[in-house]
């Protein structure tokens, strides 16, 4: 069964030109999203991938109204060809249904690839030459002025000993281990 997908960005742009594309290609059904593509939530997407089963092909009139990024269309694409099902743009040379379609489509999944492999090495190179200038990244060394006044009462708590590790922990609204971590910081022989 074809299925069709149509979105747009905002409520004052039409449908109509995507729509026609879609019935004209002989989806049986159309789904469509009146909502940005940067948002992560587009419900009738979702409804329609819960819907497509083994053997359907999901329509599109253009790649861009499917996915926000090749990365995350090349994510969606796997996920069609894991449950059986196809994809074919009408403005694009993208159909995976026929051999022609998936080679063109594996092109793009690489260049996504090289993509993440470049943004991966830039960071290394960045983070490399900022440590070279004697920039060390990370959280900051140390405690937060509110963890220093927790760790100072889980002194004071468990110098009286009177209640057990558990107990101040639960008391100062920390994990046991965060505990122990104040207490080392304070200098503190846990016994």
């Amino acid at each position: 069964m074809k299925f069709g997908y149509a979105r747009v960005s905002t409520k004052e742009q039409k449908l109509d030109l995507q729509m026609d594309a879609l019935k004209k290609e002989g989806c049986q059904e159309i789904f469509e999203d009146q909502i940005s593509g940067a948002k992560s939530e587009r419900p009738q997407l979702a409804k329609l991938l819960e819907k497509l089963r083994d053997g359907d092909v999901l329509v599109v009139w253009k790649l861009d109204r499917l996915g926000r990024s090749l990365v995350e269309l090349v994510k969606l694409v796997n996920m069609l060809a894991e449950k059986g099902v196809g994809l074919k743009s009408l403005s694009d040379p993208i159909d995976t249904t026929s051999s022609q379609g998936r080679f063109v489509f594996n092109i793009f999944a690489s260049l996504a690839e090289l993509e993440r492999d470049i943004i991966r090495e830039r960071t290394k190179a960045g983070l490399s030459a900022a440590r070279s200038r004697g920039r060390i990244g990370g959280r900051p060394k140390g405690l937060s002025k509110e963890a220093e006044n927790k760790a100072l009462a889980a002194e004071s708590l468990y110098k009286e000993r009177k209640l057990s590790t558990r107990q101040i922990a639960k008391r100062l609204s920390i994990s046991t281990s965060t505990l122990y971590q104040y207490l080392r910081f304070r200098g503190i022989k846990i016994t």
